[in-house]
């Protein structure tokens, strides 16, 4: 525990036995000799006295020099022992929404009684939806991207100085096997595709890095190129940006630090950088979207031209597109569903267009079936099922939404899981229809792109029309039902001059 941590504690255990005694801080003062000032400094953990002091204040105070000085709380207070020694307050990244982990204690020790209080809610509430510290963590990182429009020029710049430090030309993504001699030549790797083959539980993953001399990195066989090029990107990013707190597996298995999670996204821009020059990327879609019609043909040629999955790319447009095409209010999703199961679940977002988006750890609702990414899942099974190949189903759409008509546009397209068999994944783009879209994108308005009135989930719709409803709206008939007793309310209270 910290020094900080502990100063914290003494202050909190002096404040509450001063309490008990009903002593204010001029009476204390006066029984100890010590100044009110210096008392309200101790109280609120920014200083620690010394023994001696100590020893004056358990004298006035008639509490045990030890029961003093102890780092334990009661029963009152011993919420704010585990928060202050948990590594949410440790790890967390105050500073980077400018806040400082001394102000949160001052917060604490200004008003323990209430702050644990508060704590222990907060807990009850992350136990009940099995929430853990590093979902916070990744949280945090959401807004973080989210309050820099998810673009980062110093990891660009890093990026493309790699790549004219090796004379690599920018305008094509590097080779597989450059990318490899980098790794193995200059960093001293050793890339092995066969021994995660002997770990069944294993397979779902894509890499495995081994913190050894030499360092070894474990590919899986089963990767397509362009997740493999990414892969080895990243790791790329790793070396080359001098990120040492990191995760040893793709994707993390485990998760010990905010530190990690932020230098595991600073390496995965870098891996997208790299692959895809920024310059280049923008120039191409600048053009795609001033075409006057929707071409899906012409959006999976640019996409083949890039050789990267559908994510990396959407990925890709959800960092650049913001800053340099001017279209902050966008949105990336990602869905997995079991081929034919029914079931959908969203495993990655980004939100910067204020989509309405329904989500959480013990969520067990029906996401809308008019939902792009949603409609293309389904009918992607039904391909499966009919024999009709895995090829990608690309989509669009503008979707407005039942309750605010916020209106979005939409892309996505869904494909199966390498790494998963019977699992398909789709990956979603999506923008705000106002009037900055409408100056970019001139397809805006183009009469072959469907559009559908969405919601967020069945058990929150109202819309008695939908033929596509996966569950009846329970949550929508208890919000109305609730809305009416309030009404009721209020009409009781005037008919007897009550406000």
């Amino acid at each position: 525990m910290s020094s900080d941590h502990v100063r914290a504690i003494f202050g909190m255990k002096l404040r509450q036995f001063r309490e008990r005694r009903g002593y204010t801080l001029k009476a204390l003062a006066a029984r100890t000799g010590l100044s009110p000032s210096y008392l309200t400094e101790i109280e609120k953990g920014k200083k620690y006295p010394s023994a001696a002091r100590i020893m004056q204040l358990a004298a006035a105070l008639g509490v045990a020099y030890d029961e003093l000085v102890s780092l334990k709380l009661d029963q009152e207070l011993d919420s704010l022992g585990a928060f202050l020694a948990s590594p949410l307050l440790r790890e967390f990244p105050f500073q980077l929404f400018g806040v400082a982990p001394h102000d949160v204690l001052d917060l604490i020790t200004r008003a323990p009684h209430e702050a644990s209080a508060l704590i222990r809610a907060v807990g009850e509430v992350a136990s009940r939806y099995d929430m853990r510290v590093e979902h916070l963590f990744y949280a945090a990182l959401r807004s973080y991207q989210e309050m820099h429009h998810n673009y980062f020029p110093e990891l660009e710049e890093a990026a493309a100085r790699f790549v004219a430090e090796r004379g690599w030309d920018p305008q094509v993504p590097p080779a597989l096997e450059a990318l490899a001699a980098v790794l193995t030549e200059t960093y001293g790797y050793v890339l092995d595709d066969t021994a995660l083959e002997a770990y069944p539980e294993l397979q779902g993953l894509r890499s495995v890095w081994i913190d050894a001399t030499p360092p070894r990195l474990l590919l899986n066989r089963r990767l397509l190129p362009a997740q493999k090029a990414f892969v080895l990107g990243r790791e790329l990013g790793y070396c080359y940006l001098g990120l040492r707190e990191r995760a040893a597996t793709s994707s993390p298995i485990e998760v010990n630090s905010f530190a990690q999670v932020f230098n595991d996204f600073k390496a995965s821009y870098f891996a997208g950088a790299l692959l895809m020059n920024r310059e280049r990327v923008v120039a191409d879609l600048g053009a795609f979207l001033q075409r006057r019609r929707w071409d899906g043909k012409a959006f999976l040629a640019l996409l083949a031209r890039y050789r990267a999955t559908p994510e990396m790319f959407f990925y890709r447009l959800s960092e650049l597109l913001p800053t340099f095409l001017h279209l902050p209010q966008l949105h990336f999703l990602r869905l997995h569903s079991v081929a034919g199961s029914g079931v959908y679940r969203l495993t990655k977002h980004l939100n910067m267009s204020h989509l309405p988006l329904p989500h959480g750890i013990d969520l067990h609702e029906h996401y809308c079936r008019r939902w792009l990414a949603v409609r293309l899942l389904r009918e992607f099974a039904q391909r499966q099922q009919q024999g009709e190949g895995q090829a990608p189903l690309l989509g669009v759409q503008r979707s407005v939404f039942a309750d605010s008509d916020a209106e979005y546009f939409c892309l996505s397209l869904a494909r199966p899981l390498a790494l998963t068999p019977g699992t398909n994944t789709s990956v979603t783009l999506g923008f705000r229809l106002d009037d900055a879209f409408k100056a970019t994108v001139r397809f805006w308005d183009d009469p072959a792109i469907p559009r559908l009135t969405i919601n967020e989930t069945c058990e929150r719709c109202w819309l008695e029309a939908c033929g596509e409803r996966a569950a009846p709206p329970h949550l929508f008939t208890q919000e109305a039902a609730r809305q009416r007793r309030h009404e009721a309310l209020a009409r009781l209270k005037a008919a007897f001059g009550a406000s």
